[in-house]
């Protein structure tokens, strides 16, 4: 196992909030606030703070609107978000692997 490099882990996906938050949205075609605040079990303000390194690193998108005067934000996970996804786990099976 000596010869595994972990600067392969994704730093963006490695957090437990931010690995949650792409999982829940992997299998949805889109996800409102409340849904992803529920399903990760945390704060608005934390999820928040989450969801946005999430969006700066291009791997998930917002849409922003109102219903009935209420702020509405929906949150899908981009095809860069996918395949960031699918490389960590890769590398993870490979870090597993290497016992």
């Amino acid at each position: 196992m000596s010869d595994f490099d972990y600067q392969q882990i994704d730093d963006v996906l490695h957090s437990r909030i931010r690995l949650t938050i792409v999982a829940a949205l992997i299998g949805v075609e889109g996800a409102d606030f409340t849904f992803l605040r529920d399903k990760v079990k945390t704060t608005d303000g934390n999820l928040s703070i989450h969801l946005k390194k999430l969006e700066d690193a291009g791997y998930v998108s917002s849409k922003k609107r109102f219903v009935d005067r209420k702020p509405l934000s929906t949150y899908k996970i981009t095809e860069k978000g996918r395949r960031a996804l699918e490389h960590y786990v890769d590398t993870l099976e490979k870090l597993l692997k290497k016992k």
